[in-house]
């Protein structure tokens, strides 16, 4: 399996050596998250779910986490911003803006009444409280 050429490998190196302005990389950042980008680990106790959630760079502001019965749904919205500096001249300016989301089912409903969402240091932790019904809602991060 070693002997396989990598996707793209050798055909990008060529375009590289051949047009090396016309492949140009950012000049900063990382590329958008994909949905799988949103790590998750679910535990549960007789009495609630934990949801911990991965979602480093992103402001609380910019987190929504949907409930509708068993299905948990955690998005994002990512912005990334070159700053200008006084007394520079720009030459480049890149803006990256996109939306990564994540939902799962969980085996049981719970109670969005009593469920709590906290975000701390890009994780965020979810506790669902076990029960049954209700509308749709939206939590509020604290």
């Amino acid at each position: 399996m070693n002997s396989l050429i990598r996707r793209g490998s050798l055909f990008d190196d060529f375009l590289r050596d051949v047009a090396p302005g016309y492949f140009v990389a950012p000049l900063h950042g990382d590329p958008l998250p994909a949905p799988s980008s949103i790590k998750i680990d679910v535990k549960e106790n007789d009495s609630a779910y934990t949801v911990q959630a991965e979602v480093p760079g992103v402001s609380k502001d910019d987190i929504h986490i949907s409930l509708d019965g068993n299905i948990v749904t955690v998005s994002a919205e990512v912005k990334q911003q070159d700053s200008q500096v006084k007394n520079e001249k720009t030459l480049r300016t890149e803006r990256y803006y996109g939306a990564v989301s994540r939902s799962f089912q969980l085996p049981q409903d719970f109670d969005q009444g009593s469920s709590r969402a906290k975000y701390d240091n890009g994780v965020l932790t979810l506790t669902l409280a076990k029960k049954g019904g209700g509308t749709p809602k939206r939590l509020t991060i604290d």
